[in-house]
């Protein structure tokens, strides 16, 4: 009896520290009626299908269990749709053909307030390309074409970083964080680090500098940083052969983001 008592004991112990998620989906896309869709995440950096479902009339359902709240995507066939976060509650996926929305919970609502105002950002800098040119239609100056252009693209550029950044600050201690973290860092060929990537690192807690990806990428960053200023990866001072520039010399230490 007292074994029966333990192992229901630790049965819902279990269960607590899990997640349970349901998707409900639908969208108005004809053509996608009849295809399978797939929820797919990382695991041990690989990525696993860990749910499918198809879509009847318009409409499709995932549900299941985590161990933990993460970030997945959405596929149909190999071809990525749309993030996701899997966490407790009921989640909304909204598809037309002018946008792709989650709502419905905490961290979906935060990553598509984040994913819109993002892509505001992205479509006024795509816009000076236009204003640019209509400029020079109405006949204005070069020197204050490119003035102004140059001016408003720093803005725009400006404006997304602080947004990158202060949701990454904000989410330290969720799944979104390290997601867009990745998302920011996954622009350049090799980690490096820069005054953004060092100045949210300086504020970042444990929890988040423990993240597998985080982790990896600030580690192999700082490395790099300190070939390229000719020291070994200790810390001390390479020799003076290695620290001179020469077609032969090793590479600096490279992780490329998957």
């Amino acid at each position: 009896m007292n074994k029966i008592l333990y192992f229901v004991a630790a049965l819902a112990v279990l269960t607590s520290c899990s997640t349970s998620y349901s998707v409900q989906g639908s969208s108005s896309i004809s053509s996608l009626d009849g295809s399978k869709l797939y929820l797919k995440t990382i695991k041990n950096q690989e990525l696993k299908n860990i749910d499918s479902c198809d879509v009847v009339h318009g409409k499709f359902h995932f549900s299941g269990v985590l161990d933990t709240v993460r970030i997945a995507s959405l596929f149909m066939d190999d071809e990525s749709i749309m993030p996701i976060v899997l966490e407790e509650g009921e989640i909304n996926i909204q598809i037309d053909r002018a946008k792709q929305t989650v709502s419905g919970t905490v961290l979906n609502d935060s990553l598509y307030h984040f994913i819109d105002r993002h892509n505001q950002l992205d479509n006024r800098m795509n816009e000076l390309g236009h204003k640019q040119n209509q400029m020079i239609l109405e006949g204005i100056d070069e020197g204050q074409i490119l003035q102004e252009v140059e001016a408003e693209a720093r803005q725009i550029a400006e404006e997304r970083e602080q947004l990158m950044t202060n949701t990454i600050i904000e989410n330290f201690d969720n799944a979104l964080g390290p997601y867009v973290f990745e998302m920011l860092t996954s622009v350049y060929r090799y980690p490096i680090l820069t005054p953004q990537i060092e100045y949210i690192m300086s504020k970042a807690p444990k929890k988040f500098k423990n993240n597998p990806y985080v982790n990896d990428y600030y580690s192999t960053a700082q490395e790099n940083e300190r070939r390229m200023q000719g020291f070994d990866v200790d810390g001390t001072p390479a020799p003076a052969a290695a620290a001179t520039p020469d077609t032969t010399a090793t590479a600096p230490v490279v992780n490329v983001p998957q």
